[in-house]
This record gives C-alpha cells, structure tokens and sequence, in this order.
C-alpha cells in the first residue's frame, strides 16, 4: 500500500511541475488519501467553512485532489459525518490512509507535508487521551493543578522543539504548533473552576493565585486565522464561561452561582458583544449561547430577555431568523402538547411516522453519523435502558440525509440492533420542527403521545427517575 502511495505521488507531483511550467495559476498542493470502510462515496474539503469541492472515490475508496491558488493553511476534510484538518502549503503532496471504524485513531499521512501533519494529529490525540488527567487534576488545589498543567505544557514543548530540530519547518506550522500548547494550557485553566469539586465558585475563585490567569492580558479575541481551530473555540467558550462568572459575582445578591440564571447568560452575551469585534467568531459565540440557554430554560420571560439581547447585537439575518424559529419550535414542545407529526423511514425503507408507532411510554432519541462517538455510546446506553425498562419503547431516529443504506451501514459495522432504529423522511424541516439541537436531546412522551419532556437527555444523571416517572404517570 504504501508502495503505490508514493508512486501516486511521485506522478501527480510531476505531472504538476508539467502544468505549472506552462499554466502558472498561483501556489497549489495536492492532497488524497484512501479510506478504509468507506461511509460512502466522497470526501468535502473546506477551508473557513467555505466548500472548496465535494470530490468522488474511485472504485478503491481512494481520491486526489489539486488545490489550486492555494491559501496557506488549515483545511477541513469531511467524509461520512467525520471531519480532520490537515495543514497545506505551497508544494504539500500528501496522501491519508483512515479506517472510519477509528477515524482519528487511524489516520497517518505520507508524501511532501505529512511529518508536521502526523505531528498535529498526535498532539491532537495526546489532548483527548490527557482530558481525563486534565478532570482529575482539578480536584487539586490551585497551586498543585497549575504544577501539573505546566509539566504536561513542558513536555509537549520539549516535543516541538526536537521535532523542529529535526525537520526544516516553515512558520506557518510553527505559529499553529505553538498556538496549539498555549491555547490547551489556557484551556485546562479556564475549565478549573467549573471543574474543581465544590458548588461555591465565588471561593474558588477567591483561592486561585494572582496570576494564575495572567496569560489573559495577551489574548487575541479576534484571531482570523485561527478561529477555525478546534482549540482555540474551546478555549474561547470556556473564557466566556469564566470571566462571566467573574462579572456575574459583581452584581450578584449572594455567592450561590447557577449557570441557567438569566442575568449570568446576559453578563456572558453582554461580554462577547464588547470584546469580539470579528464578525465570524462574534456570530459563532453569540449563536452557541443562545441556542443553548434556549434549549435548557423552560421560563418564557428569560428566554425572551436572552432573545432579544442576541436579535439586537447580531447582524446575521439568517441566523436571526433561524434562532427565532428554533425558539418558537421550543414553545409549542413544552410539556403537555401533543408530539409533532413526523415522518419516518424504517429499516425496510418503508415510511410510517411517530404517531403509528407510540403505543406506550416512550423514549424517541437521536444520532448522526456527525457525531460518532455519541452515536455509540447513546446506542450502547439504549439498549442498557432498555433491556431494564422493557415496558418502554425506545424510538431511535438518525438524522442524517444519506440515506437509510448508509445508517444501517453504521449500525451493522458495530454491531447494533435495527430494531425501533428509524430515519427522518424529510431531515431539514424534521429537525427544525423538533428544535433539534443539541443531538444528545430526547423527548419523553406518554402512550397518548403527549410530551412529557422535550428537553432530557439519556445520559443525565437522573433520567431513570424520570423514567420511572413516564412509567407511572
């Protein structure tokens, strides 16, 4: 396999030196790759989450691309829900291999550019196997927390620079290495109150060192160039929570602090509206939080104080728009009215809809190939809950458009049952019906299909109590 990746390369680098010493049409690259158990037959690449082209596999799952006048950069390739970023600059010949059962876990990159490739996707999984060190960590104190951070920051800088010692690296990839250790490290110190055990974040904030935060005085809020990396919009969320709660405390009657008060969210919105002045990484924060307190309040007056507040400080109309429908999709949910008529796809490509098939309390959940790790955890959880509540009925909906071939690909590549596993007819207009955001939602309903709750989630902590609250309603 690996022979007849360079040979491709070595060709398709030739044939484009050919090209270009009669047709000079700016920097370009070439990037492609072979997927082992493909989802289906293309990969989207995209850069600022503008489409560059939507490319076709051969007839081994295998594709190159040429990217003409290319923007030195971070790209985003896209296949079957999955999506990576890989770095491309003038000349960069580089080829993947991925198998999608471990999308991440599997990639490797040969050809021109992929040793600093390698290099960030490595990093990029040390970050998610360190995560749990990270949580466990910030039971420590504050003084003890920030020596561990710093050892784990010391080490990934020792990494770089005996890589960079090795390999003849451009600036580009240096300034995306580097921004990829602060940017964690800021990261791992924004989550520590909200992490540390204790539900009076006022005292732990009280506790942290002068300059445990000192790195805030350099941050760029407005960083065009990386406002697409994965890190950094952590970080950013994660910021926002923090210096929020920080305000929050300034006007606050007492030191008892809920992430759901109203006044909490408007001081966070409020935040953003006065230190982001970008226009994408505004839209994007502005956006998260207000579809995401809208999701969780069940209080009219709050949800409409948080509206308004976005409607006037955002000047994307579509996203207005959207929102504003999303919010009127959660208030004919509420709990009592009857289940949306839906329509379904089943196993056997049949179509029915929700209200022929609830009999019974039932639980109606949903995945996406989008977001795979939930998709098989949530089917794992699904059949744990219920071999435990057999007289429920659990209705599961994937929401993708690809077609029902491809989930039930998916659910037989891991093994999952097809039974009460459905698909949306219509996608688009289902998932704004049901308000459906974000994908870890589940609705409960009783066995006249009336919403008992349209705002759960499988994994909360107490969802069996509510369970057995369906059950003997």
């Amino acid at each position: 396999m690996k022979l007849y990746l360079y040979t491709l390369l070595i060709a398709i680098t030739l044939l484009g030196c050919k090209k270009d010493n009669t047709n000079n049409n700016g920097d370009y690259a070439f990037f492609g790759g072979e997927i082992i158990n493909a989802n289906n037959n293309y990969v989207v690449l995209s850069k600022s989450k503008q489409i560059i082209d939507t490319i076709r596999l051969d007839g081994n799952n295998r594709f190159i691309y040429k990217v003409d006048n290319l923007q030195p950069g971070l790209y985003n390739f896209k296949h079957g829900g999955e999506f990576q970023m890989v770095l491309l600059e003038p000349k960069d010949s580089i080829m993947f291999r991925l198998n999608t059962l471990e999308f991440d876990e599997s990639l490797v990159y040969t050809g021109e550019g992929a040793k600093k490739n390698n290099y960030l996707i490595n990093e990029f999984l040390r970050n998610e196997i360190e995560e749990k060190k990270i949580f466990e960590f910030c039971q420590l104190n504050a003084e003890a927390y920030k020596k561990e951070i710093d050892s784990i920051k010391n080490i990934k800088l020792k990494k770089l620079k005996k890589f960079k010692s090795k390999y003849d690296t451009s600036d580009l990839f240096n300034k995306i290495a580097q921004a990829n250790i602060d940017y964690n490290q800021y990261f791992n110190k924004e989550i520590y109150p909200f992490v540390h055990y204790g539900h009076n974040k006022y005292d732990i904030l009280e506790s942290l060192p002068e300059d445990f935060y000192d790195y805030r005085k350099t941050i760029n809020y407005n960083d065009a160039f990386l406002k697409d990396y994965f890190i950094y919009n952590s970080f950013l969320r994660w910021n926002f929570n923090n210096i929020a709660l920080s305000e929050h405390y300034k006007h606050a009657k007492d030191n008892h602090f809920k992430s759901s008060d109203v006044c909490y969210n408007l001081d966070r919105l409020s935040l953003i509206d006065s230190l982001v002045t970008d226009h994408e990484i505004k839209e994007d924060l502005l956006h998260h939080y207000t579809v995401n307190f809208l999701n969780k309040s069940n209080n009219e007056k709050n949800n409409k104080a948080i509206l308004d507040f976005y409607t006037s400080k955002s000047s994307n109309t579509e996203s207005k728009a959207m929102i504003t429908q999303y919010a009127n999709a959660l208030h004919n949910l509420k709990t009592g009215k009857n289940f949306p008529e839906t329509v379904l796809i089943d196993t056997r490509n049949s179509e029915t809809s929700v209200d022929a098939i609830i009999n019974s309390p039932t639980v109606i959940c949903f995945w996406s190939q989008t977001y795979y790790d939930h998709f098989k955890e949530s089917q794992h959880k699904i059949y744990e809950l219920s071999t435990k509540y057999p007289e429920v009925k659990f209705i599961v909906i994937n929401v993708d458009d690809y077609g029902m071939d491809s989930a039930l690909k998916a659910l037989k590549r891991n093994s999952f049952t097809f039974k009460n596993q459905y698909q949306f007819k219509h996608p688009k207009a289902s998932k704004e019906t049901l308000a459906l955001y974000p994908i870890t939602k589940a609705f409960l309903v009783d066995e006249n299909q009336k919403i008992v709750n349209g705002k759960t989630n499988i994994f909360a902590r107490n969802f069996e109590e509510q369970l057995l609250g369906l059950i003997n309603r």
